[in-house]
C-alpha cells in the first residue's frame, strides 16, 4: 500500500469509542467526500436524472443487495412501464413481478408496489417526511433517508452496505454491522458526517466512495480523499474492517420442481405464498419426493390426476440468504385426471393458485430466474 502525503490542515481524530469527533473533523469529512464526488463520483445514472423522490425510491429498492450494473436495465423498463407513482399504484402485482423477475427478494417488489398504492391513498404522493416514509412497507430508516438528501437535498443520514464500510475503517469501528452495538454506532457516526449543505453530492458521494474506492476486496487506498485520516489506513488493516458476518453452516433442502405437461402443450404454473421463496411469483409445482414412484403418488394425491415420469433431470443447487436449495427438475406428462365426488382443496389443479399456461407464452408471467432456466433445459433444450 503506497503512502498518502498527510494534510496539515486536517484536524486530529479522537477515536475513542462513542465519542463524538470534533466539528472540524466531520466537516473536513464531508468536504472531501463533495469535492471527491464531482470529480470522481459517478454523475449520469439513470435514476440521477431527474432525482424525483419516486424515481430515487425505486432505485434505492432495487439497489438493495444488488449490484448497480444489474439494476440499470431493470430500472429504466421499470420507469419506461411506471413512469409515475400513480402508475406503479394501480397496476397488477402479476405485472409488477413480471418486470422484477431476476432481481431477486421478491419481498422487495411486493413492498414497493403495495408502498405505492397506500402512499397514493393516505398522502396523494410519496411522502417528504422521514417518519411517514419509513410507516410505508419495504422504507426503512436508510432507505427513506437517501430518498430525502438525493431528491430534496434534505439532510438526513443513510447507513447502506457501502457507507458501512466507508464508516467502519474510517473510524476503525470493530464487529459485525449486523450487531445491534455496532449498527448503533455507526447510526451515531452517520447522523454526525452528514453536513447540512451539498447534503445530495455527500450521499451520492459516500455511496460512491464506498462502491468504487472503498471496495470490500483490494480497497483503492491511494484514490481516497479519506485516506489521511483513515484509521484502518493507518493500522495498514483495512480488510480488518467491517468485520465479516460470524460464519455458520447453512441447512440444506431438496424438492423436486415438476414440469407437468399436458396434451396441448401447457405448463402447470402454481403461485408461491407470499412469503418465503419467490414469494407471491408462478413457479412450478413444489413435490418433496425425488424418487419416480413417490413422485406419481404425490400428484395422485395433491394434484389429482395420473403422469408419466418422462426424464429427472441432474440436481440443481441454488442458493438462499438462509440455506441452500438442491432442486431436482422433473418432466412429466399428464396421462388423466382423477375425478372425486367432493374433491379437497388441493387436489384441485386449476384455481387460483394453479393455472395451465401456454409453452409459448411462459415468458410473459412471472416467474423466479431459476424456473426459467429449468423450463428452458427441459422444454428446449438450452443448457441450465
Amino acid at each position: 500500500m503506497s503512502g498518502c502525503k498527510k494534510d496539515s490542515k486536517t484536524p486530529s481524530i479522537d477515536y475513542s469509542e462513542d465519542r463524538r469527533p470534533p466539528p472540524a473533523l466531520t466537516r473536513w469529512f464531508a468536504r472531501r467526500i463533495v469535492a471527491w464526488q464531482r470529480t470522481h463520483g459517478r454523475q449520469d445514472l439513470p435514476w440521477q436524472r431527474d432525482p424525483t423522490p419516486y424515481r430515487v425510491w425505486v432505485s434505492e429498492i432495487m439497489l438493495q443487495q444488488t449490484r448497480v450494473e444489474t439494476v440499470i436495465p431493470y430500472f429504466r423498463r421499470f420507469m419506461a412501464r411506471f413512469p409515475r407513482l400513480e402508475d406503479l399504484a394501480a397496476a397488477p402485482l402479476d405485472e409488477v413481478l413480471q418486470l422484477w423477475a431476476g432481481l431477486g427478494y421478491y419481498a422487495r417488489a411486493r413492498h414497493l408496489h403495495r408502498a405505492a398504492q397506500l402512499a397514493c391513498t393516505r398522502h396523494g404522493g410519496l411522502p417528504l417526511d422521514l417518519e411517514a416514509l419509513q410507516a410505508l412497507p419495504g422504507i426503512g430508516r436508510s432507505t427513506a433517508g437517501a430518498i430525502l438528501a438525493l431528491a430534496g437535498g434534505r439532510r438526513a443520514a443513510i447507513l447502506d452496505g457501502n457507507v458501512k464500510r466507508v464508516l467502519c475503517r474510517f473510524h476503525a469501528v470493530a464487529g459485525w454491522p449486523g450487531t445491534s452495538a455496532v449498527a448503533r454506532r455507526l447510526w451515531q457516526l452517520a447522523e454526525w458526517h452528514t453536513p447540512h449543505r451539498s447534503v445530495a453530492r455527500y450521499t451520492q458521494g459516500i455511496m460512491d466512495l464506498g462502491a468504487l474506492v472503498c471496495t470490500r476486496r483490494n480497497p483503492h487506498c491511494d484514490a481516497c480523499p479519506l485516506a489521511a485520516r483513515c484509521r484502518a489506513r493507518l493500522e495498514d488493516a483495512p480488510a480488518r474492517y467491517p468485520a465479516s458476518r460470524p460464519r455458520r453452516r447453512l441447512p440444506e433442502r431438496h424438492a423436486a420442481l415438476l414440469v407437468l405437461e399436458n396434451a396441448r402443450r401447457q405448463i402447470l404454473l402454481e403461485r408461491r405464498p407470499p412469503a418465503g421463496i419467490w414469494g407471491g411469483l408462478w413457479s412450478l409445482p413444489e413435490c418433496p419426493h425425488r424418487d419416480p414412484h413417490a413422485l406419481r403418488h404425490w400428484c395422485r394425491e395433491v394434484l389429482a390426476c395420473e403422469v408419466e415420469i418422462l426424464h429427472i433431470a441432474p440436481e440443481i443447487q441454488h442458493s438462499f440468504t438462509h440455506y441452500h436449495f438442491h432442486i431436482t427438475p422433473v418432466h412429466a406428462q399428464l396421462t388423466h385426471r382423477l375425478t372425486h365426488p367432493q374433491p379437497p382443496a388441493d387436489r384441485v389443479m386449476e384455481g387460483p393458485h394453479r393455472v395451465w399456461y401456454n409453452v409459448d407464452q411462459l415468458q410473459r408471467q412471472a416467474l423466479a430466474a431459476p424456473v426459467k432456466r429449468i423450463l428452458q433445459r427441459l422444454l428446449i433444450g438450452t443448457p441450465v
